[in-house]
């Protein structure tokens, strides 16, 4: 069902009466919330506003021409990939998931979701432009590299398997949440690594940043959905049945089986420190993240979730200003205020 744009019979008070098929007025009343959460993090996002160009990209040029053909190799294949699915996270965000969330508040944070990922689709042409010697390649890579276009194609029939059975269908909903959670959590953190490993090389230093911003956005993203499922679980959790729960798991480790591929591919097999054990540790590290925000027991418990294998990440792409919890799905900025999502 669509939600009205319009409803008079809404109860006095409250922008909704359920997150997913709830009536609402469509008037945002900011001070009668159901979700105070999605307030608190809309508030975070807006806090954490910045922009591409504001990055000084000056020594990228002659940083690029000077890497080794691995190195190189590396970085063209990362921006070949973050270029797809940002620009897929634009659409997709509004038109598969937005139209069948009846809460405003969270409404919200999916419009400026959107918003944050059509500013990444800059930032990746900020990059391109400042090693302009190959832009074109780059935004044409998925056309002739065959593992890009493979990882591209998984993510994309994954969304197109889901998305118009979950305008009526609630367990379709929970899958398309979780598919979300996946390419938010999951599909760019090889990448995020490896342009960090550059940087730690002192190569990049510029595109690295711009990552920085890119993957602090992320974690309101994926705040966003770990919340969305926790709020869906306690209202219709009917729906998930252990076949369900088996299937949504199953969603996550084919992530993780395609994202380690994807590493081992893009580091050939020891780049910069990252061999494939490492990369495979850290692919696994994430998705055992992304289980407990969400409530799931870990998919790799020799793993664990409370140390990064990559022991220099975090720190590596933390910000001086703020702090972030990926496994409790907290966001904290202390240049802004605090803002703490109250799950």
């Amino acid at each position: 069902m669509s939600k009205d744009l319009f409803n008079e019979n809404c109860p006095q008070g409250v922008t909704t009466t359920s997150l997913i098929n709830g009536m609402t007025s469509g008037v945002i009343n900011l001070n009668g919330l159901k979700y105070q959460w999605a307030y608190n993090l809309w508030e975070s996002m807006l806090a954490n506003t910045w922009f591409p160009k504001e990055v000084d990209m000056t020594n990228d040029l002659n940083d690029y021409r000077n890497l080794t053909i691995g190195e190189k190799g590396l970085y063209d294949k990362v921006l070949a990939q973050l270029i797809f699915m940002d620009g897929l996270q634009t659409n997709n965000t509004v038109d598969n998931v937005n139209p069948w969330i009846t809460a405003p508040e969270i409404n919200m944070c999916l419009v400026r979701q959107a918003m944050e990922e059509a500013l990444h689709s800059q930032s990746y042409a900020v990059m391109v432009d400042s090693i302009s010697a190959n832009s074109q390649e780059i935004y044409e890579k998925w056309r002739v590299d065959k593992q890009l276009f493979s990882k591209n194609k998984h993510i994309l029939d994954i969304y197109l398997r889901y998305a118009e059975s979950a305008k009526t269908d609630m367990e379709a909903k929970f899958y398309m949440v979780v598919a979300n959670q996946c390419l938010e959590g999951i599909y760019f953190y090889s990448g995020f690594a490896a342009m960090y490993a550059l940087a730690r090389n002192g190569k990049m230093k510029g595109s690295a940043q711009m990552i920085r911003f890119i993957q602090r956005d992320e974690v309101a993203h994926l705040t966003l959905f770990a919340n969305i499922y926790k709020s869906m679980k306690r209202e219709y959790g009917e729906y998930l049945s252990d076949e369900v729960i088996e299937k949504i798991r199953n969603m996550f480790l084919e992530a993780v089986r395609l994202e380690i591929e994807w590493g081992k591919y893009i580091t050939q097999g020891g780049i910069l420190g990252l061999n494939e054990e490492i990369i495979e540790l850290f692919v696994k590290y994430q998705a055992n993240c992304r289980a407990k925000a969400i409530g799931l027991e870990d998919f790799f418990p020799e793993i664990g979730h409370k140390k990064n294998p990559i022991s220099w990440f975090d720190d590596f792409s933390s910000f001086n200003d703020q702090k972030t919890n990926f496994f409790e799905g907290n966001v904290v900025n202390y240049s802004k205020g605090s803002v703490v999502m109250d799950f």
